[in-house]
């Protein structure tokens, strides 16, 4: 049974189609996916159990829902900083913060590298390469390939809420939800520039 269990531990959220949901899962693994007190979760690269117990169970999920066999890697304890340096540069590309700061920094991501392999027929398939942090680089430079060759990349989102930065993966038919949940985001966001209109027009019939 597939299990993402860094999208699924957050309230509101449903992992990504295919092997995008292996992207979306190492961009959820951080400690600050939800809003309020009540919902805050560890973050699952913290430290090198966590890490390696989110990378089973990740790279386990991604080739049971890509159907593609490959041997998970090892990660050592010294690629944790390179590992959560991907994940902050790949939620610059994913908010579109990269776009807007030609200035930001991908150096992790552009070093990633990915293997080619021949199936039957002519048809390829990329595969993950490398060892530790590189092989997790290489599964979201593929996997991220795929998903704008399909046309579902733009769907990968972060919530617009400041507060709180889930990646969704928007299924709304236009392609124009911006928060994870309505309910703990929309819903107080909308609540909020509501009351703002009104005071701004009570005092706009005040002067």
């Amino acid at each position: 049974m597939v299990q993402w269990i860094a999208t699924e531990r957050i309230s509101g959220l449903v992992p990504a189609p295919g092997g995008l949901a292996f992207v979306q899962d190492l961009l959820n693994s951080s400690s600050d996916g939800l809003v309020g007190p009540r919902h805050t979760h560890d973050d699952l690269l913290s430290d090198i159990v966590s890490a390696r117990n989110w990378l089973t169970s990740a790279g386990r999920a991604l080739g049971e829902s890509s159907d593609l066999d490959f041997s998970l890697p090892s990660l050592p304890e010294e690629d944790l900083p390179a590992l959560r340096e991907l994940r902050s540069e790949l939620r610059l590309l994913v908010s579109g913060q990269a776009e807007a700061d030609q200035s930001a920094s991908l150096s992790r991501l552009r070093s990633a590298a990915v293997t080619v392999a021949t199936t039957s027929g002519p048809s390829f398939v990329a595969l993950p390469s490398g060892y530790g942090w590189h092989w997790v680089a290489s599964a979201v430079l593929a996997e991220s390939f795929n998903a704008q060759r399909e046309g579902t990349w733009r769907r990968l989102k972060a919530c617009r809420n400041p507060a709180c930065v889930a990646v969704f993966y928007d299924r709304t038919r236009n392609n124009i939800g911006v928060w994870h949940s309505l309910r703990s985001c929309g819903n107080p966001a909308n609540l909020r520039a509501s009351r703002a209109r009104k005071r701004a027009s009570a005092e706009d019939r005040g002067n």
